[in-house]
């Protein structure tokens, strides 16, 4: 059973739902906050998200996997990434557009080049099991025009040409994600892993990208269980990277 709350507005649904657990609020099993408008909503790297009031999908989810490792939470960004992409490809498809839909390192959703969705984690350890875990992520779904400086920002009324309905949309989401979670609870993480890297974006193929030491070629050779990107140089040389470490050049 999942408690839901609504709210008119609010500041970010992740920041809410953190005040709510300082405040020793019970929220034992899932909790799902969802905003009609966001004022400071955020994004990866400390990005804020761009929302029109009314227009799209946002939410935090609140759940508790003591089963998950501390060193395999990135298990948890692998779960809600495939629910946003299965739910954003059977929108698509039951559209008729055939364009691909692919998760970006770490969680980006991307039609195409196009981003689509983005997702902020934040997870509270205690000992070695992860107590709480938030889940704040954005999809783009009736929002016709971006002002924002985004790269390539897509929503699905655009690419669909007709007006969608968003709580379809968010059911669709947290129904995937409860049946990914509940993999991870029976021990088939590896599942949820392989799933993760057959729809990963710039899967196949060199690609550019650009670290502290400057731009470079290469290719994604592995996605770390800790969540470490493991990238491929034309020498046959391997580097790994964390979050915020690299960048894609192209559809970023």
């Amino acid at each position: 059973m999942i408690q839901r709350i609504n709210l008119p507005c609010v500041d970010s649904t992740n920041d809410f739902m953190r005040d709510m657990l300082s405040g020793g609020d019970n929220l034992e099993g899932m909790t799902l906050v969802v905003a009609e408008r966001q004022t400071a909503g955020h994004g990866q790297q400390g990005n804020s998200w761009e929302s029109e009031d009314g227009k799209n999908v946002t939410f935090s989810l609140l759940c508790h996997p003591e089963f998950v490792k501390p060193t395999e939470q990135f298990l948890l960004s692998q779960c809600i990434a495939l629910a946003v992409q299965r739910a954003v490809a059977e929108v698509l498809d039951k559209c008729g557009v055939k364009e691909e839909v692919n998760v970006k390192w770490p969680n980006d959703i991307y039609v195409g080049d196009r981003k689509i969705s983005g997702t902020l984690i934040e997870c509270d350890l205690m000992g070695r099991s992860i107590s709480n875990c938030i889940i704040g992520t954005g999809i783009n779904v009736n929002q016709e025009r971006f002002v924002s400086d985004a790269p390539n920002p897509v929503s699905l009324v655009q690419l669909c040409g007709k007006t969608l309905e968003r709580e379809s949309v968010l059911d669709a989401v947290i129904g995937r994600f409860c049946s990914l979670y509940e993999l991870l609870r029976e021990g088939k993480a590896e599942s949820v892993r392989a799933d993760y890297m057959s729809h990963l974006y710039w899967r196949e193929g060199k690609h550019s990208f650009a670290d502290v030491r400057g731009e470079f070629t290469a290719e994604i050779a592995d996605i770390e269980p800790t969540g470490h990107l493991i990238l491929r140089f034309e020498n046959g040389n391997t580097v790994r990277y964390e979050f915020k470490e690299v960048k894609f050049l192209m559809g970023d």
